[in-house]
């Protein structure tokens, strides 16, 4: 990420002017400063100079500089302060200069640099422009900076000076936690965990949070897809239409336990059914693993879990009703449950039912070979980008059209279109169910979930 500017603080000069300007219990939070100076002090002359005064020290102070009025240039050097030319008293009335002052590296324990800029503006036969490098030999970190005339006494009315703090290129500087993959944007510290781990706080803190369990694997031959793994969120939108969930407070220096569920295997023909996806955990928070989808073929049922697996249903050569599944169920407040599935009419057909998704039932098959669509996942911003996550998985079919599914959840499979497809990592999204044929009878495998905590920068 690029360096930021942020401002800290500005001052504005009132009626009757100030001695000095003051920025003080600057955040130790940036890699360097930045001050814009608009200002004319009251010295009887066109030009006057600001003295720079770190942590409010006349001491360890020295600068060398360049300057030019238009017709002639010259260099200076002070050993015991730090100077940048601003405008004088004298000027042409309401005249003011203007000066940037930048300060690198101002938290080091090195001495600090100071470059400066400054015009002295006069409209009339007498400008100046100034360059200085000012160094302030001191190892302390900048707390407070001083600006204060150096000739003159006050700085009249209307001078403005405003800090900025320029941010760092790395988020550790504003994390108060560590912990998973950190990241920040103007207002939030992301913590995202593709992966298990610990969350520790170093002050205490209370965090939004995104846990999403592991998808379900799809059923194969002709099966149900995928359910979606359980979805809590105190952000946007959780779960099964339900409430979002309440922030959680956390103690320094305690190490919070983050595990990120596996998706479940995919179902082989002939030989296993599905698995349930992995529950995820934060803290107290665990989201339930998506439920496997069932098996037209081999008779493995669907199971129920954050959002349930997609039944299915065969229609033997003689006519006759064959593993004929029902759908598993979702878990309040987490997820819906995956498809149902109903007789079919033509004999010799399959299909198989959506795995439910975290915002929607997964959906049947409109016609004897027709694959159920994967239910819908929901939406959130807690990372500080719109991202959808948990949908359920697509139904197969014999020869029909195969279930679709988005979210994260795995397209369902047929004899034409090849293996049915797995869910996206780290979304929770169902695995697909399979179809029918050597190259396509197996299932897609879950998703494995995400949990994400965010806070206040």
């Amino acid at each position: 990420m690029p360096n930021t500017y942020k401002k800290i603080a500005s001052v504005t000069v009132g009626s009757g002017g100030a001695a000095s300007i003051d920025f003080t219990s600057i955040p130790q939070t940036y890699t360097d400063l930045k001050i814009v100076v608009s200002c004319r002090t009251n010295r009887a002359d066109v030009k006057d100079y600001i003295a720079v005064r770190p942590n409010g020290s006349t001491t360890n102070d020295s600068s060398r500089t360049i300057s030019g009025d238009g017709t002639s240039a010259s260099g200076d050097t002070e050993s015991t302060v730090i100077l940048v030319t601003t405008t004088g008293g004298t000027a042409t009335a309401s005249v003011f200069g203007n000066a940037e002052i930048n300060i690198p590296n101002y938290t080091s324990a090195n001495f600090k640099s100071i470059s400066m800029d400054g015009v002295a503006e006069n409209n009339a036969t007498e400008s100046r422009l100034q360059f200085s490098a000012g160094l302030w030999s001191d190892t302390a970190a900048i707390t407070s900076i001083s600006l204060v005339p150096f000739i003159g006494t006050s700085f009249s009315q209307h001078s403005t000076a405003t800090l900025y703090g320029i941010g760092d290129v790395t988020a550790s500087k504003f994390a108060k936690a560590v912990g998973g993959v950190i990241t920040y944007d103007a207002n939030y510290v992301y913590h995202t965990y593709p992966y298990s781990g610990t969350f520790t706080p170093n002050t205490a803190l209370t965090c939004d949070y995104l846990v999403i369990a592991g998808g379900g694997g799809g059923g194969a031959g002709s099966g149900g897809g995928g359910g979606a793994g359980g979805v809590r969120s105190t952000i946007t939108q959780t779960g099964g239409g339900g409430s979002l969930e309440s922030q959680l407070s956390l103690s320094s220096g305690s190490a919070y336990t983050v595990t990120v569920g596996s998706g479940g295997a995919a179902g082989v023909f002939g030989s296993s059914a599905a698995v349930a996806g992995s529950n995820s955990v934060f803290s107290t928070i665990t989201s339930t693993g998506g439920g496997r989808g069932a098996s037209a073929t081999d008779g493995h049922a669907a199971t129920s879990g954050g959002s349930g697996g997609g039944g299915a249903t065969r229609k033997g050569a003689s006519g006759e009703d064959l593993h004929q599944n029902t759908a598993g169920t979702g878990t309040s407040n987490q997820g819906y449950a995956g498809g149902t599935t109903t007789s079919a009419t033509v004999n010799g057909t399959a299909r198989g039912a959506g795995g439910g998704g975290a915002g929607s039932v997964g959906a049947t098959g409109s016609a004897n070979s027709t694959g159920g669509n994967g239910g819908s996942g929901i939406t959130t911003s807690i990372s500080g980008i719109s991202t959808s996550y948990a949908g359920g998985g697509g139904g197969g079919s014999q020869s029909g059209t195969a279930g679709t599914a988005t979210a994260g959840g795995g397209n369902g499979s047929n004899s034409s279109v090849g293996a049915a497809s797995s869910g996206t990592v780290n979304t929770g999204g169902g695995g697909g169910g399979g179809g029918v044929g050597d190259a396509s009878r197996n299932g897609g495998a879950g998703g494995s979930g995400i949990v994400i905590i965010r806070y206040p920068r």
